[in-house]
């Protein structure tokens, strides 16, 4: 379902998986339904981002990969937005902390796929927002095991929660971070667009 500004009252816990989508795939769908359940979220907001500052190339347009995520879409739980450009907003700690000021009282989780945490050290003020919200780590294929081992993840093992513990993290004041295990999916962006499969 599509919502520009989704409405969300307080105490809803949502999950929020940024991303470029170019273009989205089944793996956006897998790790969606993956967190729904095992964080227990009320909400995915799907964050299509404008461009992504760690890439030097330009993505699709934002408008094709709206349509194309939305296209994706069935679950009437998980929303499609284009808050970042609404917004104003480059890098994902500005857009987490908008979006807890817009949002008072709703429980965030950024989700993230095991392989985004691997590099999530590079990511610009990354140590704000593990302070600033939990978030939910789900695995990707060939990255479990040096996301447990990365940066991110050595400079806050304090903060890690075990994945049995997966349903109370939207409750749970950060810095708290859960790192899923479980089935995968091997679909990728960069894949897709190799394959020739979605040509910018």
């Amino acid at each position: 379902m599509f919502s520009s500004f989704p409405f969300a009252p307080s105490g809803l816990r949502v999950g929020l998986l940024g991303g470029s989508f170019d273009p989205p795939h089944f793996g956006h769908l897998h790790i969606t339904r993956r967190a729904l359940q095992r964080f227990g979220l009320d909400q995915v907001w799907w964050l299509v981002s404008p461009g992504n500052p760690l890439k030097a190339d330009a993505p699709a347009s934002l408008r094709r990969r709206m349509a194309a995520a939305q296209a994706l879409v069935r679950d009437p739980r998980v929303r499609v937005s284009d808050l970042e450009q609404r917004l104003g907003t480059r890098f994902t700690a500005d857009t987490i902390w908008r979006l807890r000021a817009a949002y008072p009282g709703v429980r965030f989780v950024w989700l993230m796929g095991a392989d985004n945490l691997v590099g999530f050290h590079h990511w610009e003020h990354w140590q704000d927002i593990m302070r600033g919200v939990p978030i939910g780590v789900l695995s990707r294929p060939g990255a479990q095991v040096a996301a447990g081992l990365s940066p991110a993840a050595r400079t806050f093992m304090h903060a890690r929660l075990p994945d049995r513990a997966a349903r109370i993290l939207p409750l749970c004041p950060a810095p708290a971070w859960v790192l899923l295990p479980g089935p995968m999916v091997e679909a990728s962006s960069t894949a897709l667009r190799q394959s020739g499969r979605w040509v910018r």
